[in-house]
């Protein structure tokens, strides 16, 4: 038994460039906020738990 592969031909989208560009904006101002939100999330933390971690009255 052989197995046959047909090949497809894709339509591809070509982007001019200033398509490319605000592509390539719009995917770094994603990565910032990607990272800065766990770094808010852990100076949120530090600073509300930091008082109550510093005060041990047993």
């Amino acid at each position: 038994m052989s197995i046959e592969t047909e090949k497809y031909i894709l339509d591809a989208v070509t982007l001019t460039d200033a398509q490319q560009k605000m592509r390539r904006r719009r995917n770094i101002a994603i990565a910032l906020i990607l990272a800065a939100l766990p770094i808010m999330f852990f100076a949120s933390t530090i600073i509300r738990l930091g008082a109550n971690v510093a005060d041990r009255t047993f």
